[in-house]
C-alpha cells in the first residue's frame, strides 16, 4: 500500500534527539547536558547566565559521559565558584574545567565516575573499576580537586548510588545493593559518620526499594520507598528512628534508576519540597512535608523527568508533552510561573501531525480472548502447546497457563493515524510499540518516530505491559519469573485489541521495540501469527549468552526475570529456542559496539530465520552502541523500517 505524503522526513526524526538532561541551578544560572546526534552523538554542557545568554562550555571532541553500569547517568557537577567536573566519554577519567580554560584531569586513568557532588573542595562520587580479570568493584569516593589522594568512604557492596553530605558536613548518605537485585528490587539507605568511618544502615532491605535520599537538616533525611506498594516520600531520623509517609499516595514519587544521579523531589529554602508523583507520566507539585498537603503546578506538560534541581527558590527540572520537546523548564514555587530555557525546535513539523496520545486500559486477557474469533492465530503458541486443534475456549485456557496476571488489566497510549491519512478506506495499519528495560515504561513525551508512522496513516499503541513501571510494585512485579510469558502475552493481547475494536486492520499489524522489547518482538512474532511482521532494534535472542557476556549492572537480572539458569525453561522462552515457530518477516538492526546487548543475539536471531526461510534482513551498524545516537544511523534504520513497513502492510 502507498503511504499518505508526509511532511516529516527520515532527517527530520534523526536530527530530533537533541535532548537535555541533568539541570543544576545555582545563583541565577543553570547548568544542563545535552546530546547532539548531529555532532556525532557528542553530549555537551550548556550553562544560561541569569540574564538569559547561552553558552556551549564542552568544544569537540570532549564529551560529557560517564559508562558507569553503562547505561551512565549524571556526568557532571558544578563548584561553588561555577566551574564544572565532569566525566569525559573517551578516558572515563574526572577533568575540572575552569572559567575559559581547557579541561584538566582531576583523577587519575583506569576508573569511571558518575553522580558527582561537589563540597568543600571534593567531588564526592561513584566509582567504578574494572580489573583485567573482568572483576568489577565499586565504591563510593571523595576526590580533592587540588590533586589529593582519593579516599574510599563505603566499599564491599556490588552497587552504589546518591552520595549526599549533611548540610553541617558530618555524615555522608548513601544508598547500596548486591547482586542479584536490582535497585527497584531492594536497596539499603546508610549514612557514613566522616570523623571516624562508622557507619549503618538507616532504611531498607531485600525487599524495599529505597532511592534518592536528601538532607532535611543535620539529623533527618527525605527519601523515597516503596513499602506500601509505591514509591512515596518518608522523612526519617539519621538512625532510622521516627519514620514517617509525608503523603501516602497509590501514584508513584520517583521512576526506576537505570541510570545514576536522578532526583525526583527538591527541598526549597521554605521547608516546602517539590515533588514529582502520578501514575504513567510524573507531574509536579508541591508538598508541604508538616501537613502532607500536595498542590499541583499549572504548566502545559503532561510529564517530567525524575531529575529535578534547586536554588531553594526556582526548580528547574526536564519537561514534556506531546507536542512539546523535552525542555529545561524552570518554575517558581512562589507563583507558579514557568519558563522554558531551551528554544522549540525551529524544524518541528506543524502541530497538526504531531499526535496527541489517548490512555487506553486493555481489559483481562482471558474474558477479551474468549469474544474474538482470530481465524490467523487459532494456534497461539505461548504456552508451547502441541494441541494442533485448538479452539477459542482451548486458547483462553493456553493463555492462563502463561502467568497467574490473566485477568488483569494493562495500560497502553493510543496514536491514533493523522485526520486526513486516516480517511483512507477501512481500517488502517497499526505498529505496537514495545518499550525495552523490561523494567521501564512508555511515557507521553513528544516522539517524531511516532508522528513519522502516524502521519503517514499507520497508527502507533505504546505499551505498557505488565512488569512496566509507573503503576506501582504489584504491576512491575507481574514480570517476576515471567518474562517471555507476560510480556509476550500483553503484547498479542494488544494487537487483538486493536482488531477487536475496529481500530486497526487485522492483517496489517507489526510490532516494534529496542533491547528487552526487541526481546518481546522477537518471541511475539515465535508465538503468534497475529503480526504481519517485527522490528527489533538490539533486542535479546538467548538467556545463557547475555547472562554470561551482558555488562556486571544487568549481569543477574535474569535470574529475576526468567529464573536460575534452567535450559528446560529457557528454551520455552528465548526467541532463538522458539524460531520454528516463526513465520513472519523481520528486520533486525544492531549497534557493533554494544556492550549491553552483544551484536550476537542479533545475528543468531537473523541466522535462523534465514536457515528457516523467513524473511529476514539484519543491519548492523558501526559505531553504535546500544540506543543510536549519530543522526546517520537513526536516519537509516528508520529508512530501512519505512520500507519494510511498505513491504508487510499490503
Amino acid at each position: 500500500m502507498p503511504f499518505w505524503p508526509s511532511p516529516i522526513s527520515t532527517r527530520d526524526v534523526a536530527g530530533s534527539a537533541v535532548r537535555p538532561g541533568w539541570p543544576t541551578l545555582m545563583d541565577g544560572r543553570t547548568w544542563w547536558t545535552e546530546d547532539r546526534p548531529d555532532d556525532g552523538g557528542r553530549t555537551t554542557v550548556v550553562r544560561r547566565a541569569a540574564d538569559g545568554t547561552r553558552r556551549d562550555l564542552l568544544p569537540a571532541p570532549w564529551c560529557a559521559r560517564t559508562r558507569v553500569h553503562e547505561y551512565g547517568g549524571r556526568p557532571y557537577a558544578v563548584t561553588p565558584e561555577g566551574e564544572v567536573v565532569f566525566a569525559n566519554l573517551q578516558d572515563q577519567r574526572l577533568y575540572l574545567l575552569p572559567e575559559n580554560g581547557e579541561p584538566k584531569p582531576v583523577t587519575p586513568p583506569g576508573c569511571r565516575y558518575a553522580d558527582p557532588l561537589v563540597r568543600d573542595g571534593q567531588v564526592w562520587c561513584v566509582r567504578e573499576h574494572h580489573a583485567e580479570d573482568g572483576k568489577v568493584t565499586r565504591a563510593v569516593v571523595s576526590v580533592p580537586l587540588d590533586g589529593g589522594e582519593i579516599r574510599e568512604w563505603a566499599t564491599g557492596c556490588d552497587f552504589y548510588a546518591s552520595p549526599t553530605i549533611s548540610p553541617d558536613g558530618r555524615h555522608l548518605a548513601y544508598v547500596c545493593w548486591d547482586h542479584p537485585r536490582m535497585p527497584w528490587d531492594g536497596t539499603e539507605l546508610r549514612v557514613v559518620r566522616l570523623s571516624d568511618g562508622d557507619s549503618w544502615e538507616v532504611r531498607g532491605g531485600v525487599t524495599e526499594s529505597v532511592l534518592a535520599p536528601a538532607w532535611k537538616d543535620d539529623t533527618r533525611l527525605y527519601l523515597v520507598s516503596d513499602s506500601s506498594g509505591w514509591w512515596n516520600l518518608y522523612e526519617i531520623g539519621l538512625h532510622g528512628d521516627g519514620a514517617r509517609a509525608l503523603h501516602p499516595a497509590e501514584e508513584e514519587f520517583t521512576l526506576p534508576p537505570w541510570r545514576l544521579g536522578g532526583m525526583p523531589y527538591a527541598v526549597l529554602a521554605d521547608g516546602r519540597l517539590a515533588v514529582l508523583h502520578g501514575r504513567g507520566d510524573l507531574r509536579l507539585g508541591l508538598l508541604d512535608p508538616a501537613s502532607g498537603a500536595l498542590t499541583d503546578v499549572e504548566a502545559p506538560y503532561s510529564g517530567w523527568d525524575a531529575v529535578l534541581a534547586t536554588d531553594g527558590t526556582a526548580v528547574t527540572g526536564i519537561a514534556y508533552a506531546p507536542t512539546t520537546p523535552r525542555s529545561v523548564v524552570t518554575v517558581d514555587p512562589a507563583t507558579g510561573s514557568h519558563h522554558p530555557l531551551t528554544p522549540t525546535p525551529s524544524a518541528l513539523p506543524d502541530p497538526a501531525y504531531l499526535p496527541v496520545p489517548r490512555p487506553v486500559r486493555i481489559g483481562g486477557t482471558a474474558d477479551r480472548i474468549a469474544r474474538i474469533s482470530d481465524t490467523t492465530d487459532q494456534n497461539t503458541r505461548i504456552a508451547s502447546t502441541t494441541d494442533q486443534d485448538t479452539q477459542t475456549s482451548d486458547t483462553t485456557h493456553q493463555d492462563a497457563r502463561i502467568g497467574d496476571t490473566t485477568h488483569q488489566d494493562v495500560h497502553a497510549f493510543l496514536y491514533p493515524p493523522h485526520t486526513e491519512a486516516a480517511q483512507q478506506s477501512g481500517p488502517p495499519p497499526y505498529v505496537v510499540f514495545v518499550h525495552g528495560g523490561p523494567t521501564a515504561h512508555a511515557d507521553t513525551a513528544l516522539d517524531l518516530e511516532k508522528a513519522f508512522l502516524t502521519s503517514r496513516g499507520i497508527g502507533v499503541l505504546d505499551l505498557n505491559y505488565g512488569g512496566s513501571t509507573g503503576y506501582g510494585r504489584a504491576y512491575r512485579d507481574r514480570l517476576k519469573g515471567q518474562w517471555g510469558l507476560v510480556d509476550v502475552r500483553d503484547t498479542i493481547a494488544a494487537a487483538r485489541w486493536l482488531a477487536e475494536q475496529g481500530l486497526a486492520d487485522p492483517a496489517r499489524i507489526a510490532v516494534r521495540g529496542g533491547s528487552a522489547g526487541g526481546w518481546t518482538v522477537m518471541a511475539a512474532c515465535c508465538s503468534s501469527e497475529v503480526f504481519a511482521g517485527g522490528v527489533s532494534y538490539y533486542g535479546v535472542s538467548a538467556l545463557a549468552p547475555l547472562a554470561a557476556h551482558t555488562h556486571d549492572f544487568e549481569s543477574r537480572y535474569v535470574e529475576w526475570l526468567v529464573g536460575p539458569e534452567d535450559p528446560q525453561v529457557y528454551a520455552a522462552r528465548e526467541p532463538l529456542a522458539l524460531v520454528d515457530g516463526a513465520t513472519r518477516p523481520m528486520l533486525l538492526l544492531q549497534g557493533l559496539d554494544d556492550p549491553v546487548v552483544p551484536p550476537e543475539q542479533s545475528a543468531a536471531f537473523a541466522d535462523a530465520l534465514s536457515e528457516r526461510g523467513v524473511p529476514c534482513t539484519y543491519l548492523a551498524f558501526e559505531g553504535e552502541s546500544h540506543g543510536f545516537r549519530r543522526t546517520e544511523t537513526r536516519a537509516a534504520a528508520l529508512a530501512a523500517e519505512l520500507a519494510f513497513y511498505q513491504q508487510i502492510f499490503i
